[in-house]
């Protein structure tokens, strides 16, 4: 029985010497190169999935006669390359989306989504800068270490850019917002300065159209009566107006 089945991670036909296999725990852990007396242990995460807290560890193991072996059992570092192509293609999907994103859920679903995506880059790039420190000849595992740098400087604009579009979202709905205010507020003055107006009028008839009896020359004065109400309320507006104008 092999000694790799304490570690259900791995794949059953990774048969790693004792040194290797001492710096393991029973889940695969986070992105890093692990370094054993003459084999290396290469463990990266498949793309985040939004939402998911949980990484999927895909096992790239050097043997003692260096040469790769992949979580498949195939030779060489083909799948590596593979995934590095669903990371770029996941990003240039999430570009396209920070460009035509308009709504709250999809920019917050946007920015939620690229952060961890950046946080896999980044460390993937370092646990494939690790590997290639063990395996300096390896012209293939350089290649695939220049790919991630780019990779990672990629992810992490995108986080960026993900970022800057969310608070320009805010923004531009917060001077929205700050506009239909100072609208309504122009209108309710309005209506205050209206109301104001016709106070006095108000007053005036609800003093005399009260059923208590009146002098005689009041129903004479009608007009004056209506006429200096008139004077009054506009003097008022006048005044408010005026006074709102030289505080502002």
């Amino acid at each position: 029985m092999s000694k790799c089945a304490d570690f259900p991670y791995l794949p059953a036909g990774f048969d790693l010497e004792e040194e290797l296999l001492d710096q393991l725990s029973n889940r695969p852990g986070n992105q890093r190169c692990v370094v054993g007396r003459d084999e290396l242990l290469l463990v990266v995460h498949e793309v985040p999935k939004p939402g998911i807290p949980e990484r999927e560890a895909l096992i790239f193991w050097r043997r003692m006669d260096e040469v790769w072996t992949d979580y498949s059992g195939g030779r060489g570092l083909k799948r590596l390359s593979e995934l590095q192509d669903r990371y770029s293609k996941v990003i240039d999907g999430h570009e396209l989306e920070v460009e035509t994103s308009e709504t709250a859920e999809e920019v917050f679903s946007l920015a939620r989504a690229t952060g961890p995506l950046a946080r896999a880059a980044r460390n993937q790039a370092m646990a494939i800068e690790q590997a290639l420190a063990q395996d300096e000849d390896n012209r293939e595992l350089r290649s695939i270490r220049d790919r991630a740098r780019e990779i990672e400087r990629a992810a992490e604009q995108l986080s960026h850019d993900a970022k800057l579009n969310m608070d320009y979202w805010m923004a531009e709905r917060s001077e929205e917002q700050q506009e239909s205010t100072e609208r309504l507020n122009k209108i309710a003055f309005r209506l205050n300065l209206l109301a104001g107006f016709f106070l006095p009028l108000v007053a005036l008839a609800g003093l005399f159209g009260m059923n208590v009896r009146l002098p005689g020359f009041v129903d004479g004065w009608f007009w004056v009566i209506f006429v200096g109400g008139l004077i009054v309320g506009g003097g008022l507006v006048w005044l408010v107006s005026h006074k709102t104008g030289a505080d502002s």
